[in-house]
């Protein structure tokens, strides 16, 4: 694979442990092995290792105490660490005792929490890894990135239809059915896929529900699954001043990967423009801003504003100090900018701005007009955050 630095960067104080949290093949095993190469590592994909220590996990213990000036040197990486809820124990003795530090990788906390496992109580920081960011990746395609998506792999090779079908299929069974977070499998399946027909959009749980063939608690908790495991997550509606005229209570939901969502959808972007390019490259926009308030350790809300008469704006930053619409078109004109202007003209947000596929910024009023590329350059650069 081709080496790309990551954005990424886990800084640790002394004595200090962490959690790196991510998707598979998202490339935390990698990134770990480049950012601390002298560790000791126990990967919990290897079979053997896994049930040597879910049958004694105190040989953790008794292995790095014997080790100890080696696992003393960088912090001991424990891979897929889900798959040992109880090793957790041992790990805080060894910090608080030993004096050793950890990274503790994997691709799901829920499996972990639901047991009851213990967390560390604040012995060590969260990280997350996300797919391929934008300043990552030298010439970025942008047909490449809507049709095969950001995780690495997929966006590095060429017959990546197999592989997304391959990473689906993967994990349907191994992350939700072979973890035993859900007892309906079929159900889950279906879910899976209305869910990916009705993605980014309004979560209407009823319809969902129909379509798979169980009652709406249980759509519900299938999202949640999704979202504890990693695999997408809720953008809730702005809350501030609200009229009667808003809609307040139903969220949308993407998915963390636009290639995966673009698999279960069926789709295929042949050029830059229309619907399916234009929903792509929202879904595209609010990856790069879900990964940047986490890489940059900013934690700024995202939301988004919609009223019952259908005006909508995409993304709404922080307390409403930004507001974002993404258009896929290349000619933006007056009724591209209603929505903008309405939420403009009520809640008077610092910058407003319509991402589009122009080819030079412009502005109109106040509201910025920017081309994909010099968005997403200006908000990995600073300039708008």
């Amino acid at each position: 694979m081709v080496n790309i630095q990551r954005v990424l960067n886990i800084v640790l104080d002394q004595g200090q442990s962490a959690f790196l949290w991510g998707p598979r093949k998202t490339g935390k095993s990698t990134y770990l092995k480049q950012a601390y190469p002298e560790s000791v590592v126990y990967d919990f994909l290897k079979t053997d290792v896994t049930l040597d220590l879910i049958r004694n996990p105190a040989r953790l213990r008794e292995q790095l105490l014997a080790n100890r000036k080696q696992a003393a040197v960088s912090p001991v990486i424990l891979d897929e660490v889900q798959k040992v809820p109880a090793i957790l124990d041992e790990v805080h003795w060894l910090i608080e005792n030993a004096g050793l530090n950890f990274v503790l990788c994997g691709s799901s906390a829920r499996k972990l929490i639901k047991g009851g496992a213990n967390l560390l109580g604040g012995r060590a920081w969260r990280y997350e890894m996300f797919p391929f960011v934008f300043p990552e990746i030298k010439q970025f395609d942008l047909l490449r990135a809507l049709n095969q998506g950001l995780i690495p792999s997929h966006y590095l090779q060429r017959n990546y239809q197999r592989s997304l079908r391959a990473y689906v299929q993967d994990y349907l069974k191994e992350e939700v059915f072979n973890e035993g977070l859900v007892r309906n499998i079929p159900a889950f399946s279906r879910f899976f896929d209305a869910m990916g027909y009705s993605h980014g959009e309004l979560i209407n749980y009823a319809n969902i529900a129909r379509d798979c063939g169980v009652d709406a608690k249980t759509v519900k908790e299938y999202f949640q699954i999704l979202v504890d495991t990693l695999l997408g997550s809720f953008v809730p509606p702005y809350k501030k001043r609200q009229s009667r005229q808003v809609i307040s209570r139903a969220a949308k939901f993407y998915l963390f990967d636009v290639g995966i969502a673009g698999h279960l959808a069926k789709r295929r972007i042949s050029e830059a423009r229309g619907e399916q390019f234009g929903r792509a490259l929202e879904h595209l926009v609010f990856m790069q801003l879900n990964a940047h308030r986490s890489y940059l350790d900013l934690y700024y809300e995202i939301s988004f504003w919609r009223t019952k008469s259908g005006l909508e704006v995409d993304f709404i930053l922080g307390d409403g100090e930004i507001a974002i619409e993404v258009k896929g078109t290349s000619r933006i004109d007056n009724t591209d900018l209603r929505s903008l202007r309405a939420f403009m003209d009520e809640f008077r947000p610092r910058l407003g701005i319509i991402v589009s596929n122009e080819k030079y910024a412009r502005k109109i009023g106040a509201i910025f007009v920017l081309p994909w590329q010099d968005f997403l350059n200006q908000l990995w650069g600073g300039e708008l955050l």
